[in-house]
């Protein structure tokens, strides 16, 4: 079993020590976060205003159009603005939904649930989060996760985003690092699952870690409009604390492909689509009603939640996807605020594979050979709680059901 580092890590001085070297700065970012929460306040109206009319809000375009080379300038725009994406039909509905049904069949012909029972303690990621730990299937190397991850048109729409960065000479845009997450299977009338908003890759990190420092410069020099969320300088010189489920690798987006219809009011994703809202987050922290030692109540290897009680202005954003049927796809940048309804209201299963982008780079190809190991004997990906469920799983992907594209991400 690995052991979870930041049970005992204290990183206090540390929050100290890089307040206190802002302090010749206080006037300028107190000004900034004035300036940012107006800012996050307007787009926040302006959601709402958009969801009473019944306009979009959450950027959407059909896969034909990527691949046709079809997407306009205001959705790419769109998609930079708000830091998130619906793909439609990125794999037929027909496939997805067969998937759905085969991930069924090996959870329950493995005993799933009788063994994660004896294991639930071992993954504390969403500990702090207001509606406790989501029952996230910790399975990863099923054949339909493994036939979703390496294929071809997922590839095409992933290289698609990740030409929205700024990439060159930091990762290629157009290959990919497999990284190997879970499922979520998610029954009509479930009040267990939700999540409270929160934001992935990195929490106290984002303040104190060098690389994150550098990623967020800007920022943390009072001048936010400056930032970029889409610029991958120094977003490979990050360095996380080592922890189950914080993940270790660079991820342009975080992402989910549909296995079943679902929207609002059916326990699914919510986002708060303003790809500015991290400049918010992190000059909130900072303000003088925040004692010295805190970070708006971040702690190592945790989400980083997002509260009314720290950042009303941002919370008032926060939206449902729109509807997405089997085979359609979610993209959130890593810096999105999102979260997952308390409740499913719905009258059928919700259920996604979590299947991020990992560009390939230096960073993401080092975490491979570990990766390769996890998933020839069967045990949990490294950066996840060491549940180890599949190692005797009968139906379990193995070599043999990777294609030579597969083999290439999985750095075989």
């Amino acid at each position: 079993m690995r052991p979870d580092p930041t049970d005992q890590f204290d990183v206090a001085d540390q929050i100290v020590a890089f307040k206190r070297s802002l302090a010749p700065r206080r006037a300028v970012l107190r000004r900034a976060y004035v300036e940012v929460k107006n800012h996050i306040s307007r787009a926040a109206e302006a959601i709402l205003a958009d969801s009473a009319a019944g306009r979009p809000i959450v950027p959407e375009v059909d896969y034909r159009h990527i691949k046709d080379g079809h997407v306009s300038d205001a959705t790419r725009a769109a998609i930079r603005k708000t830091g998130c994406v619906v793909v439609r039909g990125v794999f037929p509905a027909s496939v997805a939904s067969a998937w759905f049904d085969e991930l069924g069949e090996y959870l329950d012909t493995n005993r799933y649930e009788a063994r994660e029972v004896e294991k639930r303690g071992l993954d504390k990621y969403f500990a702090a989060l207001k509606a406790g730990r989501p029952q996230i299937f910790n399975v990863y190397w099923s054949k339909p996760q493994v036939r979703a991850r390496q294929d071809a048109k997922l590839a095409e729409t992933r290289g698609f985003l990740n030409h929205l960065w700024r990439h060159a000479g930091l990762f290629d845009p157009d290959r990919e690092c497999t990284y190997a997450d879970r499922v979520r299977r998610r029954q009509p009338g479930d009040e267990t699952l939700g999540l409270s908003p929160h934001m992935d890759a990195g929490t106290v990190e984002r303040w104190i870690d060098p690389g994150y420092q550098r990623v967020y410069r800007h920022v943390f020099a009072g001048d936010w409009r400056a930032y970029d969320p889409f610029d991958g300088t120094h977003r490979l010189d990050t360095r996380e604390i080592p922890s189950p489920a914080v993940c270790s690798m660079f991820r342009t987006y975080q992402s989910w492909t549909a296995l079943t219809r679902q929207g609002p009011g059916d326990g699914t994703l919510r986002l708060i689509p303003i790809a500015a809202g991290i400049c918010y987050v992190l000059l909130r922290a900072l303000e003088d009603d925040v004692p010295e030692t805190d970070l708006c109540g971040a702690a190592p290897g945790r989400a980083l939640g997002v509260s009314a009680e720290w950042h009303q202005e941002m919370m008032a954003g926060l939206v449902s996807i729109p509807e997405v049927q089997p085979g359609d796809t979610v993209f959130w940048h890593t810096d999105i605020c999102h979260a997952v309804g308390d409740k499913h209201a719905g009258r059928d299963y919700a259920s996604v594979i979590y299947i991020g982008s990992a560009p390939d780079c230096p960073k993401n190809r080092a975490y491979l050979p570990r990766q390769k190991e996890a998933f020839v004997a069967g045990r949990s990906a490294p950066d996840f709680a060491a549940m180890d469920f599949e190692v005797d799983f009968a139906g379990r992907a193995t070599t043999g059901d990777l294609t030579p594209l597969g083999l290439a991400q999985m750095g075989f």
